[in-house]
Formats: structure tokens, sequence, C-alpha cells
């Protein structure tokens, strides 16, 4: 019964043990070449710039890596991708004024990491400058430039403050290969009280300057009326002497000529006699006779 039951067993089949290690070599090594093109090629992002390093250290001989693709040695070579597009920092400072005023300050920079600069940065400082250097900047260069000013001149001299925080922070950032590009105070705040004062002391001010020049008007609008009234009363004393004058001639001319008074009266008629003349009646015309004439 066995012999017959063997018959009727699985016959083995012969593997090719050398086919299937050649199969698994070529697959492992394709993973390799795969893994080790992979590690070969990298890629730099738009608005970025690529620091190589070498053994993990910055490889200043080569430039930072421009965007695009790139190929580095493998496992040997690393890239650190750092933004160089305009960023924003934002910072309140607290400070105190010139005459002990305290005032909050809120700066914002634009800046961007200097392009042919930025493997220096990495190395010198990483990639978390914004805390390690501007933050303290912007603070110190506040502080610093804020104890030079009054409270009071702080509001009306903010160009020249901006100016002087502007100019301080552009000469520290440089020195850490940061470029800035706009540097915009965007709030002062002092206290309720403080504010209220220079309310009410600009108040003050303009209806001061109101007031002066209100006075000045009136000033010069009283120097033209006696102007006019110089004037009127000259014209008036010129007429009156021009009346006075004319009279003197009349009075000379009826002294001379008793006749004049009769021609007088005949350039004024107008031609038309009275209806009704009286038997005692004063003739308008004294009409010269023989007996008359001298």
């Amino acid at each position: 019964y066995s012999k017959k039951l063997s018959r009727y067993e699985t016959p083995k089949v012969n593997v090719n043990v050398g086919a299937a290690k050649a199969i698994a070599i070529i697959v492992i090594a394709l993973i390799v070449i795969g893994v080790i093109a992979a590690a070969a090629v990298t890629i730099v992002d738009a608005g970025h710039r690529g620091v190589l390093l070498h053994w993990n250290a910055v490889d200043l001989t080569i430039a930072p890596l421009d965007e695009g693709l790139h190929f580095v040695v493998p496992f040997a070579d690393s890239v650190v991708q750092m933004e160089v597009r305009t960023l924003k920092f934002i910072k309140a400072t607290s400070s105190a004024s010139k005459d002990l005023q305290t005032v909050s300050t809120e700066v914002t920079v634009n800046y961007h990491p200097s392009v042919e600069s930025i493997h220096h940065l990495y190395k010198e400082v990483g990639l978390d400058y914004e805390n390690r250097i501007i933050q303290p900047a912007i603070e110190e260069v506040v502080k610093q430039v804020t104890a030079n000013y009054n409270a009071e001149e702080l509001i009306t001299k903010r160009p020249l403050v901006k100016s002087d925080i502007e100019v301080e922070i552009t000469k520290r950032l440089h020195e850490f290969d940061i470029q800035t590009d706009v540097v915009s105070i965007t709030d002062f705040q002092f206290s309720s009280l403080f504010a209220q004062a220079i309310e009410s002391k600009v108040e003050a001010e303009q209806k001061a300057f109101k007031a002066e020049n209100d006075l000045r008007r009136i000033q010069v609008e009283a120097l033209q009326s006696e102007a006019i009234a110089q004037g009127v009363a000259k014209a008036n004393i010129a007429q009156a002497e021009g009346e006075a004058l004319a009279i003197r001639i009349i009075n000379q001319a009826l002294a001379s000529n008793p006749f004049y008074l009769e021609w007088l009266k005949i350039q004024a008629w107008d031609g038309v006699l009275p209806l009704v003349v009286g038997q005692d009646g004063t003739p308008f015309i004294q009409i010269p006779t023989e007996k008359s004439r001298p």
C-alpha cells in the first residue's frame, strides 16, 4: 500500500537559486542607485537661496545656490534653504522719554537677508536670526532714540525720530548681512493723563494763534479806516476851501460890477417867467436901462 501511494506524491521542482540571487541583486542595485540619485539632486524653491553644507559645515568657497535644480555630492553635501524675499518684523517696545514719560512704541521693519552673504548669516547666526539679531537691535535702538527727545517732541518731531531710528537699525542689521527696506513707526502710545495734557496745550496754542491773527486783522482794519477817514477829511477840506475861494471871487465880482448878479440869474434861468407878479414884486431879471447904467 505504501508503495502504491508513493506514485501519487507531488514531484519536487528544482529552483534555479542562481537566477533568484541575480534578480535580488539587480533590485537592490536599482534601489541603491535611486537613493544615490535622489541624494545627488536638490531643488531650491523660488524666493530662496541654498546654503551648501559639506559634512554639515558651511562651504564658504561656493556662492549661495540660486533657485532651481542643483547637483551635489550624495550623503556628503546637503542644502539649507533660506528665504530672501522681503520679510516683515513688528516689535512693540516700552521706553522712557527725555522728560521721563513712559512711551510705548511699535516699530515695523521690512527687511531681507543679503543674497550674496546669506551663507555667512547662516554660519554666524542660524535660521532664528529674527529673535537673535533683529528683535534686540530694535529694542535697543528705540530706547536709545526715545531718550533723546521729550514726549512732546516725539509727536511734533515724528519724522526726525523716525529717521534716527531707521538709520540706527539699518546700521546694526547691516553688520549681520541683513538689508532693511523700510522702517516705520506704526504707533506711539502715552499715558492718558499726558495725552490729555498735550491735547489741552495744543488747543490753547491754537486759540492763542487765532487771537493773535484776529488782533492783527483788527489793527490793519483800523489803519485802513484811519487812512480812509483822513482822505475824506482832506477831500472835505479841499472842497470847503474851493467853495470859500469861489465865494470870495463872486463877492469881488459883485463889488466891482453890480450887474454880475443879473448875469448869473440869466445863466440859471430856464426861460419861464412866474405866472403872477405883484405890483410891488421884484422882477426876476433886472433889465438895465439908460438911467440904471452907470
